[in-house]
C-alpha cells in the first residue's frame, strides 16, 4: 500500500473522517513550521567554458548599442550621458585616494577610506564608459590610473562594514576593469589589479552573510563580477550557487506557503526567528522582500544586486533570469507601485512604508520587460519617471545610459 493512501477496506464513513483529519492538520503544520533552509547542496556547475568579455554587467554589443544611440543624440541615451559627463566620476582631474586599510564602521562610522573607495570605484567604471563612448584615450587613462592607484596599496578592508563595503566596491571594479583591458590598447598593471581582486576582495564577500539581504545579494554581485575577470570557473560557481540560494529568501512569492524561505545556514528555524528577521512582518504577499518594511532604499540595494547577477550571467551564456523572474518582477510592481502613490494597506509595514528604491529598475525592468514580455506597467512608470538614473554613490550608476531599452 502507498503511503498517504487510505485502504479500500475502510469503510465510506472512516475514509470521510481520516480526510477530514488530515485537511485539519495541514493548516496547523504550516502555522507551526517556518519554511525549511535546503540542505547545501552540490554546487551545480554555472561558469561558461569561455567567458565574454567585457562581461560584467554591460557587454559589448550593449556598448555598441549605447555609443551608437549616443552619437545619433537620441533620448533617454543622450540626456543620460550628458548627466554622467556632467558629474564628478567623470572629472579627468580627479585624483584617487587609496588608502592600505579601509576601515567601516556600522553606517559609516568610522569612514576611513570608505567613502573615497567606493566613489573611485565608480569613477573607474564612468570613465571606462566615457572611454568607450568618446573613444577619447584620456578617459581609458584615468581609469587605468585610479585603478593602478588602488592595486599599488590596499591590503585589507576592516571593522563592521567590512563585508558590505567590499561587496560595493568590489562591484564597480570589475565593470570598469572589463572594459578597460578588453578594449584599450594597454593596461601594463592589469595583472596586478587582478591580484587584488583575488587577495584583497574575493575572500570578504564569497562566503557570503547572513545579515539583512541585501548584504549577501552585493557581496554575490561583486563575487561573480571578480570571477568573470579572473576568469575563475569555481568562484563564478559558487557565487551562482550563493544567489540561488538568497533570492528566495529574500523575496516572497506565494509558491512559498505560508512562510518565506530561509537562506541555507541561517539558523532561521522558528516562525518567530522568520518574522523577526522580515522585520516584523507577518502577512506576505508576491513581491515583498526580507527589508521592505525596513525601508525601501535597502530593499532597493537587494533589487539592484539581483538585477546586476543576473545580467551578467545573461552575458556569460547560462541566463538566470528565468530563474528568479517571478519574484524580480512582483519585487520590482510592488515597491513601484507604493512609491508611485498607492496607499499601503495597514498589512504592509503596519501601513507605512519609508524612503524610495532609488536608480534600480532600469536593468531588471529592461531583461523583464523588454527581453522576456512580462506586463510592468508600475515598474515602467517609476523608470520613465526617474531617467536619467544617476549614480546612489554605492555601487550603482548610469542605468538609463547603459540599460534602457537595450536590445543586445
Amino acid at each position: 500500500m502507498r503511503t498517504g493512501t487510505i485502504p479500500r477496506v475502510l469503510g465510506t464513513a472512516a475514509a470521510l473522517a481520516a480526510l477530514l483529519t488530515t485537511a485539519l492538520a495541514a493548516p496547523a503544520l504550516a502555522e507551526r513550521s517556518p519554511a525549511k533552509a535546503p540542505a547545501a547542496a552540490p554546487v551545480t556547475a554555472a561558469a561558461p567554458a569561455d567567458f565574454t568579455h567585457p562581461g560584467v554587467l554591460v557587454s559589448r554589443p550593449q556598448l555598441d548599442f549605447v555609443r551608437g544611440r549616443v552619437q545619433a543624440g537620441a533620448q533617454p541615451w543622450k540626456s543620460a550621458y550628458d548627466q554622467m559627463m556632467g558629474s564628478k566620476y567623470a572629472s579627468l582631474s580627479r585624483t584617487a585616494k587609496p588608502r592600505a586599510i579601509v576601515e567601516c564602521g556600522s553606517y559609516s562610522n568610522p569612514n576611513y577610506g570608505c567613502t573615497d573607495e567606493r566613489e573611485d570605484a565608480i569613477a573607474a567604471y564612468t570613465l571606462s564608459l566615457a572611454w568607450y563612448i568618446t573613444q577619447d584615450s584620456r578617459y581609458a587613462q584615468k581609469a587605468i590610473e585610479i585603478m593602478d592607484a588602488w592595486s599599488a596599496v590596499i591590503k585589507d578592508h576592516t571593522n563592521s562594514n567590512a563585508p558590505l563595503q567590499t561587496g560595493w566596491a568590489g562591484s564597480s571594479w570589475p565593470r570598469a576593469a572589463e572594459i578597460i583591458k578588453y578594449t584599450y590598447s594597454s593596461w601594463p598593471n592589469s595583472g596586478r589589479f587582478g591580484t587584488m581582486l583575488r587577495n584583497i576582495y574575493l575572500p570578504k564577500v564569497a562566503g557570503g552573510s547572513h545579515s539583512n539581504g541585501n548584504w549577501e545579494l552585493s557581496m554575490t554581485e561583486a563575487a561573480i563580477g571578480i570571477a568573470v575577470f579572473l576568469e575563475d570557473r569555481a568562484a563564478y560557481d559558487r557565487a551562482v550557487g550563493k544567489f540561488r540560494g538568497r533570492v528566495p529568501a529574500y523575496i516572497y512569492v506565494t509558491a512559498d506557503g505560508s512562510l518565506p524561505k530561509v537562506a541555507p545556514g541561517s539558523g532561521l528555524d522558528t516562525r518567530a526567528k522568520v518574522i523577526n528577521y522580515w522585520q516584523g512582518q507577518s502577512t506576505f504577499m508576491d513581491g515583498l522582500s526580507q527589508e521592505t518594511c525596513r525601508d525601501l532604499t535597502h530593499t532597493g540595494y537587494g533589487i539592484s544586486a539581483i538585477s546586476h547577477i543576473a545580467e551578467t550571467s545573461r552575458i556569460q551564456g547560462q541566463d538566470l533570469y528565468p530563474e528568479v523572474a517571478d519574484r524580480l518582477r512582483h519585487a520590482m510592481g510592488l515597491h513601484a507601485k507604493h512609491q508611485l502613490g498607492t496607499p499601503v494597506p495597514s498589512s504592509l509595514c503596519g501601513g507605512s512604508l519609508k524612503d524610495h528604491l532609488g536608480p534600480v529598475t532600469e536593468v531588471g525592468f529592461n531583461a523583464l520587460a523588454n527581453r522576456l514580455g512580462y506586463a510592468m506597467t508600475n515598474t515602467q512608470t517609476l523608470t520613465e519617471r526617474q531617467r536619467p538614473a544617476g549614480s546612489n554613490n554605492l555601487f550603482v550608476a548610469w542605468e538609463t545610459l547603459t540599460h534602457a531599452n537595450n536590445p543586445a
